[in-house]
Parts: structure tokens; C-alpha cells; sequence
């Protein structure tokens, strides 16, 4: 009964050593696979008879059980294509088979990566060669992202860019910062107006413009009146009835607040937002918001007695321009930017996170699925929660380390060895049971 037992235990040693021999060469085969977590392979001894009898015992063996090591993070390698995209820290990336996407299934598989080089095929789909498709939440107008559930995969889609792509972008701010003469406002001024016209772009990417006069009041025989009429014309609206605002502005006199704003008063159009500072216009193309400064601030329009000057005026907005370039932020934003110098956010990429990664199940291409043993799915901003940082122009490394393999592949064939010695040595002892006979 022993010697059998005995000969069984070589046995299962050999079926082990084989085991961990595969995990080995599946590690160093992979040492050059982006994304590639090691295998690691555990011996058990199972115990047949633990009863203390003289002269008995059965000899159980090992058994080996193996374990892909998901939550070791590999080495971050730069690249010099933009959309070579890993995680830093914890966190995966969202992806799905490109297989049911190309057969159109609706229901499309949910799938983590770590690492991939997306590359947009024909359809401008962002796609790995080996058949993984880049998901993410898609951007509204604006730019924004829009509320989604972080817990399913509602409202992820496969990301999509047109290499021949063209955009514009509308204004809807422009901060006004001018300074009005102050002299201007006396009582033997000329009372002229001073015109000044200001760019913005229209909702298909045309050229439009604001065309602002500032008016002095010079009524005041004491002195100066520090008071302006502002008249705000669009020039994309019907010239017989393009005046969009008219606004009379009085300036602060007192040594504490001497030449900023101290009230606004409505004449017609949008009203005006004393806490903001911004007017409400209507012009052609939609709203758009004209910042002009608040009650005793220090930025926006001021009056100082100084000549006329634009002194920062701003707005947002670009002409229609081309795709040039697509890019990830460290938050996960894909965003692309074109040669106006426009740079529009296109979709959010999330990261997914689960309680325990080392149980999530392989599948091809570095890819992994949810499992009840890895626990249910969560979607996070990148940075928040537990989840790391997204990162571009960058690849994920094996974990293998080469050399710590062939450290365990010297061992493994030792004890393959002996194990297999053990059975010859059972088998001689077998063979001299049989000569007894003789």
C-alpha cells in the first residue's frame, strides 16, 4: 500500500512540475507581450491518511493550481503614437470585441484591457490588431459629458473618429476688458462716440462681428460725468434692426474704487448681471454672453483718464478647421484638435475597477471578463476613487521577469527529476518483491 502510494506521489509530482513547466514557458514566451500579466503556479499537498498506526502510510501527493496575476502592475513604456494608451495605477481600460461589432450584433461583450495600440480602421472605429475595440462615453456639443450610469455598460460606445473630420466651434463668451477715456465725459468735450469692433464666430464657423460704440455723457456742466452709453450692433442680423443691447454705464469716482464700474443700467436687450458681470445678447446665430466686469472689480471694462484701449479683450471660438491630431489626457478625455487651434473634447474614456482584479477571467488579446469570483464592475472617472491616471503615447509592459523565470525553470527540472527518480526507485523495489518468488 505504501510503495503504491508511494509511486502515485511521483506521479502527481510529475503532473505538477509539468503544470508549473507550462506556466513558465506561457511567462517567457510572453516577456515581449504589451499588456501580459504573469502566471504563477502553487503546489498543495494533499494528504490521504493522517491515522498514526504503525507501519501504514499512504503517501497523498501535490496537487497545483495556477493564478493569473492581474493586479501586478508592468513597467510604462513610451511610444510615439498618441494613441498607444495605458493605465497608470489601478484601473482598466473598457473595451469590446471587434468580431460582434463587425457582425453587428447589439449586444456587444464588455471587456477590460489594460494596455493597446487603437488604431481607427475604415469606419474611424479605434480598434487593436488583435481585434479589441476602444468604448468610452461620447461628448455632447459643447464638449461636456453628460451623466451616465457607472455601473452597466448604458451609454458606452465604441469610440469613432473621421480622420477627414472638420469642426468649428461657436462663441458664446466674450470678455470685454477697455478702458474709456474719462476726460471724455466733461462738459467741453466733443461728444463723440468711440467705435470698436470685436470678431466672433458664428455657428457654422463664419466670420460675424460685434460692433460696440461707447457714447459719453457730457450733460454734467459741473464736471465729469464718468457715464457711457453702450450700443452693441451684430453684424449677422438684419442691418435695419441689428442693435442687440443699449446699455448706460456709470464709472466709480471714489478713491477706493476710482474707474470701475458702479452700475449698469438696461436701455433695451439682455439684462445684465451685476454678479457675473456678463449681458445677456441675443445675437443671430443663439446667446451669447458679453462680460464686461463687475460693480468695483478690477477686471472688465474701466474708466481712467487715459486715451482709449482695448486692454484685454478675449472670446472663445474657432473657425471651422481640420483634423490635425487626437489625443488622451491623464483624465481620460479624448479630445482632438485642429489646425485653427481649436481643441474639442470627443469622448470620456472611464476606467473600470472591480474588488478583486486576480479574479476577473483571461481571454484572448490581454483582454479580461467579470467573473463572479472578481466581483461586479464599476465605472470611475480616471484619477477618482481608487483608479490611477490614463496615459498616452505609452504601452504597459510584461510583468515576466526573465530572469526570475529561469530561476524557477531550474528548479521545476530538478524536482521534475526526482520526482521521475522516485517512480525507478518504486519500480527496482517492485522488481525484487517479484524475485522473492524465484
Amino acid at each position: 500500500m505504501s510503495m503504491s502510494s508511494a509511486m502515485s506521489a511521483g506521479v502527481s509530482g510529475l503532473a505538477a512540475n509539468s503544470t508549473r513547466l507550462a506556466t513558465i514557458s506561457d511567462n517567457i514566451a510572453n516577456s515581449g507581450t504589451y499588456g501580459y500579466k504573469r502566471m504563477e503556479t502553487d503546489f498543495n499537498s494533499f494528504v490521504l491518511n493522517q491515522h498514526r498506526i504503525a507501519g501504514l502510510y499512504s503517501a497523498g501527493g501535490v496537487t497545483a493550481t495556477t493564478q493569473r496575476l492581474i493586479e501586478d502592475d508592468g513597467g510604462v513604456s513610451t511610444t510615439s503614437h498618441p494613441l498607444d494608451i495605458a493605465v497608470s495605477g489601478r484601473g482598466m481600460l473598457p473595451v469590446t470585441s471587434a468580431v460582434d461589432l463587425d457582425n453587428g450584433f447589439t449586444d456587444l461583450p464588455f471587456m477590460m484591457t489594460r494596455t493597446g495600440s487603437f488604431r481607427p480602421d475604415a469606419e474611424g472605429i479605434l480598434r487593436t490588431e488583435s481585434g479589441l475595440v476602444l468604448m468610452g462615453w461620447p461628448a455632447q456639443a459643447d464638449g461636456s459629458i453628460p451623466v451616465m450610469s457607472r455601473d452597466t455598460m448604458t451609454g458606452l460606445v465604441p469610440v469613432q473618429i473621421s480622420a477627414n473630420q472638420t469642426a468649428g466651434d461657436p462663441t458664446t463668451q466674450i470678455s470685454l476688458g477697455v478702458n474709456l477715456p474719462a476726460t471724455e465725459t466733461l462738459p467741453t468735450a466733443s461728444g463723440a462716440s468711440i467705435p470698436y469692433k470685436v470678431e466672433y464666430f458664428g455657428n457654422l464657423g463664419t466670420s460675424e462681428s460685434l460692433n460696440i460704440t461707447f457714447t459719453p455723457n457730457t450733460s454734467d456742466a459741473t464736471g465729469m460725468s464718468s457715464t457711457w452709453v453702450m450700443e452693441v450692433r451684430d453684424s449677422a442680423s438684419n442691418p435695419a434692426s441689428n442693435l442687440v443691447g443699449s446699455y448706460r454705464i456709470v464709472f466709480d469716482e471714489s478713491q477706493a474704487n476710482g474707474g470701475s464700474i458702479a452700475s449698469v443700467t438696461t436701455l433695451s436687450g439682455g439684462a445684465y448681471d451685476p454678479a457675473t458681470g456678463a449681458i445677456g445678447l441675443a445675437v443671430a446665430g443663439g446667446s451669447m454672453d458679453l462680460v464686461i466686469g463687475t460693480p468695483g472689480g478690477t477686471t472688465g471694462m474701466r474708466q481712467l483718464s487715459a486715451n482709449f484701449s482695448p486692454i484685454n479683450v478675449t472670446k472663445n471660438g474657432s473657425p471651422v478647421g481640420n483634423l490635425t491630431t487626437v489625443e488622451v489626457d491623464a483624465d481620460g478625455f479624448l479630445k482632438a484638435s485642429y489646425d485653427t487651434g481649436f481643441v474639442k473634447t470627443l469622448y470620456q474614456i472611464p476606467l473600470v475597477d472591480v474588488p478583486n482584479p486576480n479574479g476577473l477571467v483571461s481571454v484572448d488579446s490581454q483582454a479580461f471578463t467579470i467573473s463572479p469570483t472578481s466581483g461586479s464592475f464599476f465605472l470611475w472617472d480616471a484619477g477618482d476613487g481608487p483608479t490611477g491616471s490614463v496615459q498616452g503615447y505609452a504601452l504597459e509592459e510584461s510583468t515576466t521577469d526573465v530572469a526570475e523565470e529561469l530561476t524557477h525553470l531550474i528548479m521545476t527540472q530538478r524536482a521534475y527529476s526526482s520526482n521521475a527518480k522516485i517512480i525507478q526507485t518504486v519500480d527496482e523495489m517492485l522488481q525484487e518483491t517479484t524475485n522473492i518468488k524465484r
